[in-house]
């Protein structure tokens, strides 16, 4: 039998189901293939009569496709992790798009993407719910000083926002991670339906949510030259510099140190650290989603000027610091956070049962953030 939300992708779908499953949520309108079975084992078809050689990318693996007579190649893959996630064909030696998929911004490239659903029960967070009012996100240009150019971001804004509008809000500042843009969140990550469901359940405050491009929507290695400690670093003076002033000056923000948290996946983990933490005076809610915290390897020590060596002048500061992953990956995030601990200071640790370096380890830990955030 079929899990509930396959069966709910089916009625929403107008593709017909091929015998190989129920066509992906993410595929673009009328496409069957790729389509999900039961056992999460994805089928994927595309046709290409000249090619000589057809595979499909996914997940660290590529599958041999089968071509038929019309021209069509077909490969079914062993069962896929619940969640996101991105993948390519290669044709003839040739990483390309399937055309049958809507595109997605990762991997420092546009890619295809398939969701292999979870059941609707433990997909709720993040999925719409017709019941509750629902916040608004804005594609927001704007001007930035330091690097002389237009940019843009996108932000999140609580249903309650134009009906109430004397009230201010607090700003969670989200990051996206390496080879991803500020797109991540609101698309692969389902943000403003975490944010809605959070909401509107009395779990999380009502606020603001921005995502900006962390300059790393790039693979690291591509810019010759480029080191661990320069890649993604010019995003920090435009943060402070630019964008924490655009938003309090266009959105009806509180602009206090107390009201403002910021948060970032993998890299984005690693800039969040980088800048909140260099910046305590205007950030009190840190939270870092299997970040890449190479500063954190060999010790607290030093590490960022030194900020954890008084324990309580940390812990008076920092109301909520937070680290998370999936359990199947190995970013070293609870060895950072006993290490913390160890040296006197508060941090919440949460672990994403069963799931790898991916969006579904991220959306479950924004959805474990949120609620600790400006109470």
């Amino acid at each position: 039998m079929l899990p509930v939300l396959l069966v709910a992708a089916a009625i929403s779908s107008s593709a017909a189901s091929p015998a190989e499953g129920i066509p992906a949520s993410t595929n673009i309108p009328q496409a069957a293939y790729p389509c999900v079975d039961s056992d999460s084992k994805a089928t994927f078809r595309i046709s290409a009569p000249e090619a000589k050689e057809v595979k499909v990318d996914i997940c660290g693996r590529k599958y041999d496709m089968v071509k038929n007579e019309k021209g069509e190649w077909t490969a079914t893959t062993d069962p896929l992790v619940e969640g996101f996630h991105y993948y390519f064909m290669i044709i003839d030696g040739v990483s390309v798009i399937d055309p049958s998929s809507e595109t997605f911004y990762g991997c420092g490239r546009e890619a295809s993407g398939i969701e292999i659903p979870e059941s609707r029960e433990a997909a709720a967070y993040y999925s719409f719910n017709k019941d509750i009012a629902h916040g608004q996100v804005r594609e927001c240009r704007y001007w930035s000083d330091t690097e002389g150019r237009q940019r843009r971001c996108f932000v999140y804004t609580p249903a309650e926002y134009e009906t109430n509008p004397d009230a201010e809000y607090p700003v969670l500042y989200l990051q996206h991670g390496m080879g991803e843009n500020e797109t991540g969140w609101h698309v692969q990550g389902h943000m403003a339906d975490i944010m809605d469901n959070a909401i509107a359940a009395g779990k999380a405050v009502p606020m603001i949510v921005v995502m900006d491009n962390g300059n790393c929507d790039y693979i690291f290695g591509a810019k010759p030259g480029e080191t661990h400690a320069t890649f993604g670093a010019s995003f920090a003076p435009v943060m402070i510099n630019d964008l924490i002033p655009y938003i309090d000056n266009t959105f009806r923000t509180k602009t206090d140190r107390e009201n403002r948290a910021m948060a970032g996946l993998s890299w984005g983990g690693k800039e969040t650290f980088d800048i909140t933490l260099s910046n305590l005076d205007k950030f009190s809610h840190i939270g870092s989603f299997s970040g890449a915290l190479f500063a954190l390897q060999d010790g607290l020590g030093n590490a960022y000027g030194g900020v954890f060596k008084d324990s309580k002048a940390f812990n008076d500061k920092v109301k909520v610091l937070f680290l998370s992953m999936g359990s199947e990956e190995n970013f070293g995030a609870s060895k950072i956070s006993d290490a913390l601990k160890d040296a006197g200071i508060d941090n919440i640790y949460y672990e994403s049962p069963g799931t790898h370096h991916e969006w579904l380890t991220w959306r479950r830990s924004l959805n474990e953030f949120v609620p600790l955030l400006f109470k």
